[in-house]
């Protein structure tokens, strides 16, 4: 549009605002969410303790699959060592979930004064 003195002037319409302002905000700094933060920090302190139980839980699984597996397909030369490694592959399952819940407390009392910190301002 050209206007009486003859300067060119255009405006967005609300679509092209609504893209102009998208594309903004990828590169604005991102805002600090409080409670996202907060969310953030209380999943920290379960997934450590959820690899290594996952971790020793797979892993026994796979040892006392392999010593019953000795005891039913060799059952005339491997079950004497079947066993033991069935009673072996026992072990990192019987200790999964003790693991997940002594290092999710440990994580969690170390992060506790950033979360009741956090708690405090989102109640204000």
């Amino acid at each position: 549009m050209i206007n009486n003195e003859n300067r060119f002037e255009y405006t967005y319409s609300a679509k092209e605002q609504d893209e102009v302002e998208a594309i903004r905000r990828k590169y604005m700094p991102p805002e600090e969410d409080k409670m996202e933060t907060l969310r953030k920090l209380d999943q920290s302190a379960e997934v450590p303790g959820t690899v290594v139980g996952l971790a020793l839980g797979i892993i026994g699984t796979i040892i006392f699959g392999a010593g019953m597996s000795m005891c039913m397909v060799w059952t005339d030369t491997l079950i004497i060592p079947g066993i033991i490694v069935g009673i072996i592959g026992l072990f990192p399952l019987v200790l999964a979930y003790p693991m997940y819940k002594k290092i999710t407390k440990a994580k969690r009392e170390e992060i506790a004064p950033q979360i009741i910190a956090l708690t405090e301002e989102l109640k204000k």
